[in-house]
């Protein structure tokens, strides 16, 4: 082993070293606190080699959560995205088809990861009006208030506050699902292109991809207005879907791309 890789390994031994988690926590924080963070003081600081706190750029970074600039990293900059309120408030009836739809997919005694989304709200109330009596993990404060007005039982995930989007982000919601498996999740995206869902609110990409990793059937609820956009993170591959819930059913490359991964394209009743 070269000298300066022993030197590397010497200082990552220290007493103060902190586990992984922490230390993404913990860039995540400074970020709130200035607008530019370094490697080099980070590795100081963390008692650790400067390659360990690149590793732990690149994860964030994957993860849209930060924005890699030479030597370090900045809080990822967020172009005009519409906010919840207002994806709530366009294409509503399309939304409540596609969340009756999905909602019929749930059966009794299920446990269920139910994402951050204008779309899951709808369906977070069709299974509130159901009545199934199932288990929902979700990130999402409006999704947690309207399912516990019914039958299902409701588990809220821990994390960074998002007020624009009133759900929760972060290394702690990921470390939080990674602790169960489920029988289905139900997530949204920004978009779908035939390369897969993507999503361009910061953090919500490697929620989505946690959830879709901890579930046995994998369900994407989805509007016709987002076929072939494409987000600023990439959430995953069209195979790493079993089913998506539409109102209109995708045409052209999208269908192509859908039917070669075997993915099931579920159509929502007319209105």
């Amino acid at each position: 082993m070269s000298e300066s890789k022993v030197r590397s390994k010497r200082a990552e031994k220290g007493p103060d070293r902190l586990k992984k988690s922490d230390r993404r926590r913990q860039i995540l924080l400074e970020l709130k606190l200035r607008p530019h963070v370094r490697i080099s003081d980070l590795a100081r600081s963390f008692h650790v080699s400067t390659e360990t706190v690149r590793r732990d750029f690149d994860a964030l970074a994957e993860d849209g959560l930060i924005a890699r600039a030479h030597g370090g990293a900045s809080a990822p900059a967020q172009g005009h995205y519409p906010s919840l309120d207002e994806r709530t408030a366009a294409r509503m009836a399309e939304r409540e088809r596609i969340g009756s739809r999905a909602a019929q997919l749930v059966a009794e005694g299920e446990t269920v990861m139910i994402d951050s989304g204008a779309t899951t709200i709808q369906l977070a109330r069709a299974l509130a009006f159901r009545g199934i009596r199932c288990t929902v993990i979700t990130n999402s404060i409006p999704v947690a208030m309207t399912i516990g007005h019914g039958a299902p039982e409701v588990v809220l995930c821990p994390g960074e506050y998002l007020a624009a989007e009133s759900a929760v982000i972060g290394t702690e919601t990921l470390e939080f699902l990674s602790r169960f498996n489920v029988d289905r999740c139900m997530i949204g995206a920004s978009g779908l292109s035939p390369e897969g869902p993507s999503e361009t609110v910061r953090g919500f990409a490697a929620v989505k991809r946690m959830m879709l990793s901890r579930a046995a059937q994998r369900h994407l609820l989805i509007d016709s207005e987002k076929f072939g956009r494409k987000g600023l993170a990439r959430v995953g591959d069209i195979a790493d879907l079993d089913s998506i819930v539409v109102e209109t059913p995708p045409e052209g490359a999208l269908l192509a791309a859908l039917e070669d991964a075997e993915v099931h394209i579920l159509v929502a009743d007319p209105a």
